[in-house]
């Protein structure tokens, strides 16, 4: 008898426990909050915005109740870091255990082992888009300014996980990509030397990212490489526990864990032409105490090196867009131009057609250069970034026929009798804006059977 009602108190015990995720959804909570670096689905309603009924309200509710069970944040950290803790392994793909509480992006694994380097094409692709940029930056009157953010375990590999590398790899693609920039002339600044010559740790254990040091020592190299001074990295700074790691938020969403992080307590003057309502905004317009224009492209590196730049220039307008909006230097007046970019995400620069006018290269054909017109199909997209302006790509491997030569550029033959030079993008294809009415008619490049090389 005491045992069969043990029992029954045991199963009922289990199925209570089983129903609280689902029972306390009952209760007032906060939806859509972001959990982890995940925005969770909010509740949906039966009827849709025009008052017709919403033919994927089943689906959703099935999505909402998985993102919002009651306690599914705190499951979660209790379950990351008991693996963390008991089997040294990570709940998520995208968090890497590190030694001694350092946590790592596995984005970054690709790069830290050699694993899928860029080939010399891309490298050289890469670095020909950004000449491009810097030709027009120049062209309107700005100085260009290229640099890359180290990933940390670029910077400090001591804390990774052992893993077996590669005996024989090619040089990191950030180390062939400034070589390449350095031959085509576009002005570069190693971040990796500039975070390698100091002795203090000035990337986050528990984020990505560089912390408030690391990003002051990066906005006075960019000012310098500008012709500008600066020196915030002098300070002062006042060590805080403010900082949750992205890379902690990942593992641990309901964890209260805080980083000290180095806050510069010195005076900036900065003005928001629009309000903002985070760093995370994807345009960031100011006003500072310093003299110059600046149009800055940054991804979330940019989160801690914006406020010094700002208060650096006199006017700033700082860009996540992707691509790149190069006429907003136009736009803008701007004296400089700098574009920020984290090295794991290198292939971006070979992945999209800054919005800028095509360069014109004359109405001759460069020596060396073999023209395919026929069986070169275009796609052409009228512009709603670049007023009077097509976007013009051309296709995957250039329709098959032969590839070029590892640093050749790619032209475009136009219906006005001009060629004009086309970004670079992975897979062999090329895409630049023609003024409309301007068709394409061919592509133009040097191959390794072409005359005169």
């Amino acid at each position: 008898m005491k045992k069969d009602i043990a029992c029954a108190a045991f199963t009922a015990l289990i199925l209570l426990l089983c129903l609280i995720p689902s029972l306390g959804m009952l209760l007032p909570a906060q939806e859509g909050t972001v959990g982890g670096n995940q925005a969770l689905s909010r509740a949906p309603s039966l009827r849709d915005p025009e008052g017709n009924w919403n033919p994927g309200y089943l689906s959703q509710i099935q999505d909402y109740a998985g993102d919002n069970f009651y306690l599914r944040q705190e499951m979660i950290t209790a379950w990351s870091a008991l693996n963390a803790k008991g089997l040294r392994s990570s709940i998520t793909e995208d968090v890497v255990l590190g030694m001694d509480g350092w946590l790592y992006f596995a984005d970054t694994l690709p790069d830290y082992v050699g694993l899928q380097p860029m080939t010399d094409r891309e490298i050289f692709s890469a670095a020909r888009n950004l000449r491009l940029m810097a030709e027009y930056c120049e062209s309107q009157g700005a100085r260009f300014l290229f640099t890359l953010a180290p990933n940390k375990n670029s910077l400090y590999p001591e804390h990774m996980p052992n893993l077996t590398l590669p005996s024989a790899r090619k040089p990191r693609d950030a180390k062939r990509l400034a070589e390449e920039l350095e031959r085509q002339g576009v002005d570069y600044l190693d971040c990796f030397a500039l975070f390698r010559g100091q002795e203090e740790t000035l990337y986050f254990k528990t984020d990505s990212h560089w912390n408030g040091m690391g990003a002051a020592l990066a906005a006075d190299a960019v000012n310098k490489a500008l012709g500008r001074s600066s020196g915030y990295f002098d300070g002062p700074f006042t060590r805080e526990e403010v900082h949750k790691g992205d890379l902690y938020d990942m593992l641990y969403p309901a964890g209260e864990g805080l980083e000290a992080d180095p806050v510069y307590s010195g005076e900036l003057t900065i003005e928001y032409d629009v309000p903002i309502r985070s760093a995370e905004n994807l345009t960031i317009m100011t006003h500072g105490g310093g003299e110059g224009s600046l149009v800055m492209f940054r991804d979330s590196f940019g989160n801690n090196l914006y406020p010094y730049l700002a208060d650096n220039f006199g006017a700033a307008l700082f860009s996540r867009s992707m691509p790149y909006r190069l006429d907003l230097a136009a736009q803008r007046e701007a004296d400089y131009v700098a574009a920020e970019l984290v090295e794991r995400n290198l292939r971006y620069l070979i992945q999209n057609v800054p919005v800028m006018p095509a360069p014109g290269r004359g109405t001759e054909k460069p020596e060396g250069f073999t023209v395919y017109g026929s069986g070169v199909n275009f796609d052409v997209e009228p512009s709603e970034d670049l007023p009077g302006y097509v976007l013009v790509t051309g296709p995957p491997a250039l329709a098959g026929r032969e590839l070029p030569e590892a640093d050749s550029p790619v032209l475009v033959s136009a219906s006005d009798g001009t060629y004009y030079e086309a970004f670079l993008l992975e897979g062999g294809g090329a895409g630049l804006y023609l003024p409309e009415g301007v068709q394409p008619l061919g592509l133009a490049y040097r191959s390794p059977k072409a005359p005169g090389l």
